[in-house]
């Protein structure tokens, strides 16, 4: 990970964003196009993030980009969608945050709401050899960022350790618990081995989001008000709309790990009331695997697969609502605090560690399940190191390298 050859790092991010329209825009454009590549999951679309936003726009450092995914790392809801959050906020303020959400969002949910509708006709799209060449793609991606990050956050032996005996311990015993205990251990590790200086990579302050402190506070209370309102107000109004928000808010509210750990708990809450057959909800799963974006979209499938009528989605988008709401209120109110916290020496050299950290959380999972889910023959692993090779050596934009991957999947699986 470590290496004096330094001519190759990203430049310096820009120091004053732009405001105004013009930065609101731009966000919206790159991450609607974000939301139609990223596929792979939440780790590979953090690997998007980094070569989008670090590497080629350098709207931020791998040190900053590294706070924002330890802190979603902390916080319940889907990581990758809630660091697209922060980057929004970060880049056009709160409006910033608003259409980053949405426009990465966007593509997946769109899709999933229309297999609602019946779109299961087209057949497997899993088993589709564009979708294997995109997953393939997503592996190289996800692989430029673990190198990249190392190189940028593990400048020393000690944070190369933490990174290695981070991935060791999360590919012995993978758990969403564990992720975020090796990120509070690299945390400690980090106050104790840099806490007599700011470590030698430490970013300069970050300046605080627009908005004020006072906003963030009413949204941490917002989330705590509807996590406690909710459950009570459906049971008492019996009422099915506010049962289906209850359901899909405290599941949004209560998973760590990503979009696969959240299916078992959609699957309790909608097949026993019947409110979708168990087939269906396997159906959607599926379909939900093969596309790009966040895969808490399946919300957006199963709102619209409850109701009836060409109205229907307005059911998928009111079961999306639900369930992003907690991680955007989260994200929201945290990050004023955050970007406080972290300009403290003693926070910076927690932060050194939990960067660290992170970087063994990213090579533990672009094994499993980036490289486990995706390559499977020594063609693939031929077709990665290609890719690989197009991003890190030639510099080649990672969504012209994702869809020449899509190109060529089609051969890698015989047609």
């Amino acid at each position: 990970m470590h290496s004096t050859d330094r001519d190759d790092a990203p430049a310096a991010p820009t120091t004053t964003p732009p405001a105004g329209p013009r930065a609101a825009w731009e966000v919206a454009t790159v991450f609607l196009r974000l939301g139609c590549l990223s596929f792979g999951g939440p780790i590979a679309h953090l690997g998007f993030f980094r070569a989008e936003f670090v590497e080629r726009r350098r709207w931020i450092d791998d040190a900053r980009f590294g706070d924002l995914v330890a802190l979603c790392q902390f916080l319940p809801g889907p990581a990758s969608s809630q660091v697209a959050f922060a980057l929004g906020m970060h880049r056009a303020g709160f409006v910033g945050a608003v259409l980053a959400s949405i426009a990465f969002l966007l593509p997946s949910a769109v899709l999933m709401i229309a297999f609602a509708y019946g779109i299961a006709a087209v057949g497997d799209l899993a088993s589709a050899g564009w979708i294997h060449g995109l997953k393939l793609g997503a592996v190289a991606v996800v692989a430029q960022a673990v190198w990249g990050m190392g190189r940028n956050l593990c400048p020393d032996r000690a944070r190369v350790s933490v990174a290695l005996a981070a991935a060791a311990l999360l590919l012995a015993v993978p758990s969403s618990l564990v992720q975020v205990a090796v990120i509070v251990a690299g945390a400690v590790l980090g106050a104790w081995r840099y806490r007599e200086a700011v470590p030698q990579v430490a970013p300069p302050p970050v300046p605080a989001p627009h908005g004020h402190h006072l906003v963030a506070g009413a949204a941490l209370v917002a989330f705590v008000a509807l996590f406690l309102a909710l459950p009570a107000l459906a049971a008492s109004t019996r009422s099915r709309p506010v049962a289906v928000a209850d359901a899909f808010y405290r599941s949004g509210a209560l998973v760590f790990g990503g979009g696969h750990v959240v299916l078992p708990m959609l699957r309790a809450e909608v097949v026993p009331a019947g409110w979708v057959a168990d087939e269906q909800f396997l159906a959607g799963y599926g379909a939900a695997q093969a596309l790009p974006g966040p895969l808490f979209a399946f919300a957006g499938y199963l709102g619209a697969a409850m109701g009836d009528g060409p109205d229907r989605w307005l059911g998928g988008v009111g079961c999306l609502v639900a369930i992003f709401l907690p991680a955007w209120l989260l994200v929201g109110g945290a990050l004023p605090f955050w970007h406080g916290l972290r300009a403290r020496r003693g926070v910076q050299a927690a932060l050194a560690g939990a960067n660290a950290a992170v970087v063994g959380v990213l090579l533990a999972a672009l094994y499993r399940p980036v490289v486990t889910e995706s390559v499977h023959a020594p063609t693939d692993v031929a077709a990665v190191l290609m890719a690989f090779g197009l991003l890190q050596t030639w510099r080649c934009p990672a969504w012209l390298v994702v869809l020449f991957m899509a190109a060529v999947g089609p051969l890698l699986r015989g047609g």
